[in-house]
């Protein structure tokens, strides 16, 4: 027996009856042969970290455009909390951690330059529409390793398709990571929003404090145990409704006074109006895209917009604006 059996085994033994056990995945879309000393969502874990798309998650914004300070969160340190709230989660439930693990680390990899300011952008633009957590199952499918992608399974590529609210993944990992997504960015983007001074911990209405908790250390302490108490020996992840309702007021009160924050949003509308120009750019002269993306178009028949919007949603924040800056911004001219 091999160190992969014998991890499967121990599975069989600790997990839960209702968690996603790695001998019994639904596999990959194209065959290979096990690993003798890791499960396939280990694998799957591994490829996503060692994908670029994931390290180009350091240089996307999460919430604060282009922040001064070294603390605020990026699209990954956003990911890495989202993985330790659903990790927590998932063993204290006695589920596939590896899985909800895969899934966490690969929820956002497809998210654009400039966060949802970009995203709206290339779905205004593009005719084809655009939306983050489909790219991202795009980009572990068809874009990384030059085409190949990253042949996961279906249960870490339905856990990222379905990370939205209104997904509904298939497997309890998903299902944990879904709410783990909101937990995190629901929590941190106060505490960056209190050190940008948009915010302190007395704006927050009282109601929902009371259930909450009035710190970021007492809300995470108080959903993740709300969501395991309320989860365990089910075939659902679930929390009580005074802690769900708490949790989404506290949602829509962020959307109201942060995420349509002049202070924290005054900037977006540049970071919209490069990106459409960017893409309407493209579009207009594919010969300008880099030759991995014509070929895509050319030998793959892929669409011109969908190709286009991966070119554009795959840059960073600084590489946006320098490929804007290089298009659009006159050069001076010397001797």
């Amino acid at each position: 027996m091999n160190i992969r059996e014998q991890l499967e085994q121990c599975e069989d033994m600790i997990l839960s009856k209702y968690a996603a056990h790695s001998k019994l995945s639904r596999g990959r879309d194209v065959f290979e042969e096990q690993c003798d000393m890791r499960t396939v969502y280990q694998r799957d874990r591994d490829r996503i970290i060692h994908c670029k798309a994931f390290r180009r998650l350091k240089h996307k914004t999460q919430v604060f455009l282009a922040p001064a300070g070294d603390h605020y969160r990026t699209r990954l340190t956003h990911t890495l909390e989202v993985s330790q709230i659903a990790r927590t989660i998932a063993k204290s439930l006695r589920l596939n951690e590896d899985l909800t693990e895969a899934i966490a680390l690969g929820h956002d990899l497809g998210h654009t330059p400039f966060g949802h300011a970009g995203e709206r952008a290339l779905d205004e633009v593009c005719s084809l529409g655009f939306s983050h957590f489909e790219q991202s199952v795009r980009i572990v499918e068809k874009l990384e390793k030059d085409g190949k992608g990253l042949n996961l399974t279906k249960e870490v590529r339905d856990g990222i398709l379905n990370h939205r609210t209104s997904g509904n993944p298939f497997t309890l990992e998903g299902k944990v990571v879904r709410l783990s997504d909101k937990i995190a960015y629901i929590n941190h983007d106060i505490d960056d929003a209190i050190r940008a001074g948009i915010l302190t911990e007395n704006d927050i209405p009282k109601k929902y404090s009371d259930v909450l908790g009035a710190s970021t250390k007492s809300r995470l302490d108080g959903l993740i145990r709300d969501i395991v108490n309320n989860s365990i020996q089910k075939d659902d992840i679930h929390m009580s409704k005074e802690f769900e309702d708490a949790m989404k007021g506290l949602r829509l009160y962020m959307f109201d006074n942060v995420y349509k924050n002049p202070v924290a949003k005054g900037q977006e509308h540049k970071a919209e109006s490069m990106i459409k120009s960017l893409y309407e750019y493209y579009l207009a002269d594919l010969s300008k895209l880099p030759e991995e993306y014509i070929y895509m178009i050319k030998e793959l028949n892929e669409a011109p917009e969908r190709v286009v919007c991966d070119y554009i949603s795959g840059m960073s924040d600084q590489y946006s604006v320098q490929k804007f800056q290089e298009e659009f911004v006159p050069k001076f001219w010397k001797i």
